[in-house]
């Protein structure tokens, strides 16, 4: 079937936004969201916030928070007998008032190693809720409403498509290890998106400045530039390099570096403000109940806005309401002054530390509150120090990556940038894009690091997600190569004489170099390796940012001194007929990076065509 348009969907942990653009043309327009703007009350938004609410059943009737393509049972994609979902703005906005039923960063949650994300248990440490959601249901709702807003945007132009007609890309950070991946392609699926293709937030964004550029874009950068793609949104800061190089007189890009995934943005930002407000009033005698509190983060966020907005205001005024009878009485006025802001924000976030000074761990106590991974250092330029730090690691053990940035760019503590592109809402203030750009010239020995102009910081994720999917159905435009963003290792138990006291460590063997590219396959033959079946048996896999320099095959002595331990898997798979359970059976391991993007890894008997899949599984332990 000829696919008629291309659909980028970028699935956000703050915000939410989709663009299409036709396969034959040349224009990218975001989508209008329709959704919930308040009881009874439905608008079209550029954005769908990433928040979830669940009303108490006697809050709202059905009707009041129905969407146009739900009819007036609710919202969509709900069960009937559970508690009715709304999403959006109204569901951000209202839900501030009573965050014992909003969902918010169920992107992060789906993410976090330590839960399994397919149980209910959002919104976090709710008492009120007994119908929870998994943040992989959350994340399915809020991909079924887009799915749904698009279908009724487009139908209301009069153009009735459907998505078999269109080439559908959905973006993931670069810091998403494999499992997060996976999870997200399959809310994919599940949300009616059918098998999206993924590609990675910066470079979504990268592919979006391009497509703004046009054909300027080539002036702006040029052979031997390496780009930071920085990317600090609502709730997550994801970094990537991008190297230029040029090939058969065309300039070729290739990605070289991702970062972790930091759970750092500007709702800490927000936080921070409201935090130093409070003890301002406080010292005046004044007191906040929780509730003021959030209507105080409510407050701060916007204040903020208004003051990098325009340069010539002062101060901008913060009223906190109450929520007695008096209401206009019992309300606190307080103001947040240019000081205050550049002091908080631009000191306390991204102060001019030097570049070897790099995140410093939490202090662990022996009990803690369980939930997010939270950044534990609040410095976003330490934690850019240490991206670049680790981005010269993982360059320099690899020999191709070494000859592509060239001996220059060798020299130093870190792989320097010579440009950067903003993304993320955060980069709208300008005072923090500069910010930026005064802590890498200084990294730089004074030498400026150029901004690339055009960046869309809301909306270029979704609009190059889109601007990706017509050039992979025309085979036309720019292509960044990148690949595997980690290397990825599946564990190996050691074979050696028991000895009392000592565990033997893991071995880890490559089975996914980093920058394996999509639509590849292929078999390690060696060495000799025996699967276990016909019982329960684990498996253990590891991934790496900085070792780019291993090669399938390779096996490194101690995984979990060496490595990230991604996932666990413990499974029992299905026995070989004619041997007794639980005698290894001699096998290779064929690794596959699928068109979409996602990995299989397959175990093929040698000796037969039989083969079993291992999938990478979230571990719950």
């Amino acid at each position: 079937m000829t696919q008629r348009f291309s659909l980028g969907i970028d699935l956000g942990t703050t915000n939410s936004a989709i663009a299409v653009t036709d396969i034959e043309g040349e224009r990218t327009d975001v989508v209008d969201v329709t959704q919930i703007l308040g009881p009874d009350r439905i608008g079209e938004k550029p954005t769908l916030p990433s928040a979830l609410y669940l009303p108490h059943p006697d809050e709202f009737p059905a009707e009041a928070v129905a969407l146009p393509w739900s009819g007036a049972g609710g919202t969509a994609g709900e069960t009937p007998g559970k508690t009715r979902a709304v999403v959006g703005h109204f569901a951000r906005d209202h839900g501030a008032m009573v965050p014992d039923r909003l969902v918010t960063s169920a992107k992060s949650w789906l993410s976090n190693p330590h839960i399994d994300p397919r149980q209910a248990t959002l919104p976090w440490k709710s008492e009120s809720v007994t119908d929870k959601l998994s943040p992989f249901d959350c994340s399915r709702r809020y991909l079924e409403h887009l799915r749904e807003g698009f279908l009724y945007a487009e139908s209301l132009q009069g153009r009735e498509w459907t998505l078999a007609d269109g080439q559908i890309v959905l973006t993931v950070p670069a810091s998403f290890d494999e499992v997060a991946r996976n999870l997200t392609a399959e809310a994919a699926e599940a949300a009616g998106l059918g098998k999206v293709t993924l590609l990675e937030e910066p470079l979504a964004a990268f592919y979006a400045w391009t497509d703004q550029a046009g054909k300027d874009w080539r002036s702006q950068v040029g052979p031997g530039d390496i780009v930071l793609v920085c990317d600090v949104g609502g709730g997550t800061a994801d970094f990537s390099l991008v190297a230029v190089n040029e090939k058969d007189g065309d300039l070729d890009l290739e990605r070289i570096s991702v970062g972790e995934h930091i759970l750092l943005g500007g709702d800490n930002m927000d936080l921070a403000l409201a935090y130093t407000l409070r003890a301002k009033l406080e010292g005046e005698g004044k007191s906040l109940d929780a509730w003021q509190f959030l209507a105080l983060v409510h407050a701060a966020a916007n204040a903020k806005v208004v003051l990098f907005d325009d340069p010539s205001l002062a101060e901008a005024p913060i009223a906190v309401p109450s929520r007695g009878s008096g209401l206009f009485a019992g309300t606190i006025a307080t103001a947040l002054d240019r000081a205050t802001l550049e002091q908080v924000i631009l000191d306390g976030f991204f102060p001019l530390t030097p570049v070897t000074e790099q995140p410093k761990p939490g202090r662990s106590v022996g009990l803690q509150e369980f939930g997010l991974p939270y950044a534990s250092d609040p410095v976003v330029s330490k934690h850019l120090a240490r991206f670049l730090t680790r981005s010269l690691a993982n360059v320099r053990a690899s020999e191709a990556l070494t000859a592509l940035v060239g001996d220059d760019a060798l020299q130093g503590d870190v792989l320097m940038p010579t440009a950067v592109l903003f993304n993320g809402g955060v980069f709208k203030a300008r005072p923090i894009r500069d910010r930026v750009l005064a802590v890498l010239g200084s990294w730089r020995e004074g030498a400026a690091v150029r901004q690339l102009e055009g960046f869309q910081p809301d909306l270029a994720v979704a609009k190059g997600a889109a601007f990706y999917g017509r050039n992979r159905a025309t085979g036309r435009g720019i292509r960044i190569r990148a690949g595997a963003a980690r290397s990825y290792y599946i564990g190996l138990e050691t074979s050696m004489p028991a000895v009392p006291g000592f565990t033997p460590p893991v071995k880890a063997l490559c089975v996914v170099p980093q920058g394996m590219e999509e639509g590849s396959e292929l078999t390690i033959e060696g060495p000799d390796l025996g699967l276990v079946t016909g019982q329960p048996a684990e498996f253990r896999f590891f991934s790496s940012e900085v070792r780019s320099g291993d090669a399938p095959g390779d096996v490194l002595p101690d995984a979990e001194r060496e490595l990230e331990e991604t996932s666990l898997l413990e499974v029992t798979l299905p026995p070989v007929e004619e041997l007794p359970a639980g005698q290894p059976v001699p096998v290779r391991i064929q690794s596959v990076v699928t068109e979409l993007g996602t990995l299989e890894l397959w175990m093929q008997h040698t000796k037969s065509e039989r083969r079993w899949k291992v999938e990478f599984q979230v571990r719950t332990e």
